[in-house]
């Protein structure tokens, strides 16, 4: 058995507090042999959100896996959440999610009607994205985890990836940021009623209707912007793709609030993870406020997707998804590299 840690260590880890930083995943990939088939046209190389594997001329397959414990304490717009969260990875690969396997922690301890409508919420997302659950697996854990193992086709033409952005390009954001720290302020109890609904709709909502407004249009490359936060996103764009990113601060769509919070110190843990991570990837405007930079590196649940598009092709998108959003917006423009990744301006 390889490295020396015996089976015993493994079983008692219950009270372990240990961080999992961003990387950390792709760190431990990197150290093991490679697997080489010329059918996978995208594994995990360049950070992209789901791999994509060649089946036969006319069509690749997308697949990925995501979930997370809650971040709201109603069981059924939480299964809505986390479903919304795993699908999103196919549409960033500009694929149409096909089938779908629910992932399933569990407490004993918990009525088995909280593991109905959880799982009732995220089989309605995956009705509405038009795919189909068939089945899945469950175990016991002392808190419950919910997510799903996803799987989607797509044209080889239509793939998109993280690692494509051009010269020239605008970059679109179609979810606002600060859902990180409004999640905190609400476990807090800070958020009334109709704020709760806001932020619960924004996470809650399919990037399927983004994706479908990219239709016959020139997208270089696109990624959803999730825990890695749009800073941490954007910073894997420009790495792969060799570019640097600049990003408007002041045309950043923001939940209303969230810089409020984020002033008073109301941030989640998983922000000071990715700053700890990106702090030497991006260089600040002198206008840019430390609650604005919280909010650029603020964890995003179920964030929106974040685009790469020549700029003749803007307008006509932003027309497009008006119907679905009001937060859509240019946000920054990719730029040849500089010494940094990241400008934020």
């Amino acid at each position: 058995m390889p490295g020396n840690i015996k089976l015993t260590s493994l079983t008692k880890t219950s009270g372990c507090a240990a961080k999992i930083g961003p990387g950390v995943l792709n760190n431990v990939l990197n150290s093991l042999p490679k697997f080489e088939n010329p059918n996978l046209i995208v594994g995990f190389d360049t950070n992209d959100d789901a791999c994509v594997y060649k089946i036969n001329d006319n069509t690749v397959a997308i697949q990925t896996v995501d979930f997370f414990p809650p971040m709201v304490d109603d069981p059924y717009i939480f299964g809505q959440i986390a479903a919304a969260n795993a699908l999103s990875d196919i549409y960033a690969m500009g694929g149409n999610p096909a089938t779908a396997m629910n992932l399933l922690c569990f407490p004993s301890c918990l009525d088995i009607s909280i593991m109905h409508d959880i799982l009732a919420g995220g089989y309605d997302k995956v009705k509405e994205a038009g795919a189909v659950i068939a089945g899945g697996h469950t175990i016991a854990d002392p808190t419950p985890k919910y997510g799903l193992c996803v799987s989607g086709f797509a044209h080889p033409s239509e793939i998109l990836s993280n690692s494509n952005a051009k010269t020239g390009d605008m970059l679109v954001l179609t979810k606002p940021l600060g859902i990180g720290i409004m999640n905190t302020a609400a476990k807090a109890e800070l958020l009334n009623e109709s704020k709760i609904k806001e932020v619960t709709w924004i996470m809650s909502t399919l990037n399927k209707y983004a994706k479908e407004c990219t239709s016959k249009l020139d997208i270089h490359s696109c990624t959803d912007v999730t825990g890695f936060s749009l800073i941490g996103h954007s910073y894997e764009m420009a790495s792969g793709s060799n570019k640097t990113i600049e990003i408007f601060s002041e045309s950043v769509p923001i939940i209303d609030g969230a810089l409020d919070y984020a002033k008073m110190g109301i941030i989640p843990e998983g922000m000071y993870n990715n700053l700890d991570y990106l702090k030497d990837k991006f260089t600040l405007a002198s206008n840019v406020t430390q609650e604005l930079q919280d909010v650029l590196i603020d964890p995003q649940t179920s964030g929106g997707l974040l685009l790469s598009i020549p700029e003749k092709n803007v307008k006509e998108f932003l027309s497009r998804i008006e119907e679905f959003t009001p937060y859509a917006r240019v946000i920054g423009q990719v730029i040849d590299k500089g010494d940094k990744s990241i400008v934020i301006k």
